[in-house]
């Protein structure tokens, strides 16, 4: 796998309350980030590979969806993690 748990956690832990925190929007979104980049490299060297293109479509639509949410919950939260990870919306 391209991801170790070692690897998530600490993805959680950066940018969730800790490191089992893997509930909460902002670490959901950091950890769909991070497989968009992994898959949109993998992209750019086999171009062909439609099921990963369509998985990729269909995760930059999740994090849409939690940004979305969260911009309506929490927009100081919102703002906080779009800056943190350099997303452009």
């Amino acid at each position: 796998m391209y991801l170790a748990p070692e690897e998530k956690a600490k993805i959680f832990k950066k940018h969730g309350k800790d490191a089992k925190d893997t509930g909460s929007a902002e670490g959901q979104i950091a950890l769909f980030t991070y497989r968009i980049d992994h898959l949109t490299k993998h992209l750019k060297a086999n171009h062909k590979d439609f099921n990963t293109e369509r998985s990729l479509v269909k995760l930059v639509g999740k994090r849409r969806s939690l940004l979305n949410y969260l911009m309506k919950k929490d927009i100081m939260r919102y703002r906080a993690i779009v800056k943190e990870l350099g997303l452009r919306k």
